[in-house]
């Protein structure tokens, strides 16, 4: 970092470059918003193409926020330039998020081109502020070329309609995906090395933690908007403890001893930006979906704790766990390069109650989810096998002592 930092004011000194700002911390609140309209959107369009359509928009924003993260690893966000270009991106993420339950409709276009100024704006600020940094300097201009093509892409879907804006969207999204891993390659102006990439690891590190922390504090606000409106009894009730109980099962997975480890070893890497690409830029995506799904799960539960579970709820409920588990297990893969039997066993506990949860009402299936999904952290209380099976207790010693 110092090496970026020494010719220009706008670049974090090396004795700040690990400290996340007050300037951060509030442009992450366009993003709450975003979230919630995410889950929301998947809500109102429970099926294979709704959750397909829902991922799209994820991805987008997701990308756009990742983005973002990476350019204030380098740029100070206390500078007065800096501050004003994010301020501009927060503006062009709120419309993002309140346009995008209509996406898929009237407001594709002013989504659209939200997106593609917000991505190719704050790229082409990074290339005129870095004016006397050539090497950092070239990485954003590679990178300023597959912005500019994928912000056609977005434009054109915009303008179009039904399939076609879908199908645009998704090469859009696939596009910028690949750019990454291929180190934005672009003729004449080569190719990015993730040695390139000299960033602050422990402060990727913590913006992706903050973005999950938002995420679940989204979910911990449906649960307790869907039970403030509900009909209060005892089952309504009992849905409403587990749905929280199930926020504080991924919040436990992630954070109780992971979440530190890994700052510690992207912070002393030489190659942090290997580390910031594999584990959080890309590794984070199905943990926070997981959140998404799990909180959709939630709101079903509380409003209708009783009679039989549909398919949809059995997905969420179940799939969110999934979801998030599976992404940690890549999480810690890619940082820690080893294969968490705990989570593989929590995958597997996962995949054995959903044929028992189609016959189960729903709030047997949130307990069991959670208690499964979520480390067995003291939260089941009858799943489907007797209280005091082994099989139950062994999932549950498997899952609460990682390795």
């Amino acid at each position: 970092m110092t090496e970026f930092g020494e010719d220009t004011g706008l670049l974090r000194r090396a004795e700040d470059t690990g400290r996340v700002t007050y300037m951060e911390l509030f442009f992450d609140l366009v993003y709450v918003l975003a979230v919630t309209q995410l889950t929301e959107l998947l809500l109102r369009h429970l099926s294979v193409a709704g959750a397909l359509q829902t991922l799209l928009l994820l991805l987008a924003l997701w990308w756009a926020w990742v983005d973002t993260a990476w350019v204030t690893n380098w740029f100070a966000p206390d500078r007065a330039s800096v501050r004003l270009m994010l301020i501009t991106v927060m503006l062009l993420a709120l419309v993002m998020a309140a346009t995008l339950p209509e996406a898929y409709g009237g407001r594709g276009l002013a989504f659209a081109g939200a997106y593609a100024a917000n991505q190719v704006g704050r790229t082409a600020f990074a290339v005129t502020a870095l004016r006397r940094q050539p090497r950092l300097r070239r990485n954003f201009e590679r990178i300023l070329v597959w912005k500019g093509v994928a912000a056609a892409l977005w434009l054109a879907g915009g303008f179009a309609s039904g399939t076609t804006r879908v199908a645009l969207w998704s090469i859009a999204v696939v596009f910028e995906y690949t750019a990454a891993a291929v180190g934005f390659y672009s003729p004449g102006l080569g190719r990015s090395t993730t040695e390139d990439w000299m960033i602050s690891g422990g402060h990727l590190a913590e913006r992706c933690q903050l973005f999950l922390i938002v995420a679940l504090g989204e979910s911990i606000l449906i649960t307790g908007t869907v039970f403030g409106a509900s009909t209060i009894n005892v089952a309504v009730v009992a849905a409403f403890v587990s749905a929280f109980a199930g926020s504080v099962a991924l919040w436990w997975v992630y954070f109780d001893r992971s979440a530190d480890a890994a700052s510690a070893i992207i912070d002393r890497s030489a190659d942090p930006g290997r580390l910031g690409r594999s584990a959080y830029t890309y590794g984070h995506i199905p943990m926070v979906a997981g959140v998404i799904v799990a909180a959709v799960g939630d709101e079903l539960i509380i409003a209708h704790p009783g009679g039989h579970s549909s398919t949809a709820t059995v997905a969420t409920v179940l799939g969110g766990p999934a979801l998030f588990l599976g992404g940690h297990l890549l999480f810690k893969r890619s940082v820690f390069g080893v294969l968490s039997p705990s989570r593989l066993a929590g995958l597997v506990a996962l995949a054995v109650l959903v044929p028992f949860s189609l016959i189960l009402p729903p709030l047997g299936t949130v307990h069991s989810g959670h208690s499964r999904g979520g480390r067995g952290v003291r939260l089941g209380h009858r799943v489907c096998a007797p209280r005091h099976s082994p099989l139950r207790w062994t999932l549950v010693t498997l899952l609460l002592f990682p390795k």
